[in-house]
């Protein structure tokens, strides 16, 4: 897996010379363990501003990891501030099926 804590923009305001971040459309490689090879999965907007098709959250793609790794991941639980946490957070997580092999 090769992926960054947040995507880029196709443009950038401030002059800087650098691309503008994007908290809303990412990009990350996959390969081996169970990863469907040659697979573009999703894409962003005609702008490339956030995704638009086959949109996930980022605890989708820890659950797939979770699980491309043989883990449950509503199972995967630690105790903290008197409650069992899992890793992927509150809301339940949605396996990225399409992605795997």
């Amino acid at each position: 897996m090769w992926g960054g804590e947040f995507g880029r923009q196709a443009v950038s305001q401030g002059g800087n010379g650098g691309r503008d971040h994007n908290p809303k459309g990412f990009t990350y490689w996959l390969a081996g363990g169970g990863v469907r090879g040659g697979t573009s999965y999703g894409e962003t907007d005609e702008l490339g501003h956030e995704a638009a098709v086959n949109r996930h959250h980022v605890r989708d793609l820890h659950a797939t990891l979770l699980h491309l790794m043989g883990l449950d991941p509503l199972k995967l639980t630690y105790f903290y501030g008197g409650l069992d946490q899992k890793l992927t957070g509150v809301v339940e997580p949605e396996i990225i099926r399409g992605i795997l092999a």
